[in-house]
């Protein structure tokens, strides 16, 4: 009876609904399609950004502008500025992510540039992807990124996945752990491949110095 009743109700409400056809000159509009990630470093290198960590390893990342060209151009825009050089990993949480890009190293801040609207796509959170972190407020991206080490597909279209690790994805692997982490990973160098920067030295390790019996036994300072 309540089946009859709403198929009845279904089919008057179809005959009440106003009628609105394309015209011939109108046709739907097509689904968008997101282009695959390119993993071939050799192509396209001015959508490619390279981190180089003070761990000695040399991060590749595809930039997509197909899936978020607002959050790359700002990732390119700060990279070139030197912005991301010498900021740490200040939040990297073992079987998830790795956060950074923040110069204050606290997680609190970013560029004097505006905020960015989302770009939320359906790209997937696999191992390696890249998005942007933000804040509660969904248009509050900025500069802060995060890299994923397994699949979370819960942060999907919740933030703005803007790329891929395409080369060396245990140099990711590798980045110091903690929140903050005690001996944070920093980012030395920041590049687009395009402009070909050589990697940059590595800090000279600290050496401590040699207690001796002589300074044990000195007589302090007034």
């Amino acid at each position: 009876m309540f089946k009859t009743f709403f198929a009845a109700a279904a089919s008057l409400a179809l005959f009440a609904a106003p009628q609105v056809a394309l015209s011939q000159d109108e046709a739907p509009a097509a689904p968008r399609v997101y282009s695959p990630v390119n993993f071939d470093q050799a192509e396209d290198p001015e959508n490619i950004w390279l981190l180089d960590l003070s761990n000695g390893q040399r991060v590749a990342i595809r930039l997509m502008p197909q899936w978020a060209p607002h959050h790359v151009e700002r990732i390119k825009q700060l990279t070139r500025q030197g912005f991301y050089d010498g900021t740490i990993f200040h939040r990297v949480i073992e079987g998830f992510m790795a956060q950074g890009g923040d110069p204050t190293g606290t997680g609190q801040g970013g560029s004097q540039l505006p905020d960015l609207e989302a770009e939320f796509n359906p790209m997937p959170h696999v191992r390696g992807s890249v998005a942007m972190a933000r804040a509660a407020d969904e248009n509050s991206a900025n500069s802060q990124f995060f890299i994923v080490f397994y699949p979370r597909f819960s942060l999907d279209k919740r933030y703005t996945n803007f790329g891929r690790v395409i080369g060396n994805m245990a140099g990711v692997d590798a980045i110091t752990r903690g929140e903050p982490p005690a001996n944070p990973t920093r980012i030395l160098q920041a590049s687009i491949a395009a402009d070909q920067k050589p990697v940059p030295a590595q800090p000279a390790p600290r050496v401590e110095e040699e207690i001796t019996a002589d300074m044990l036994n000195a007589t302090p300072s007034e």
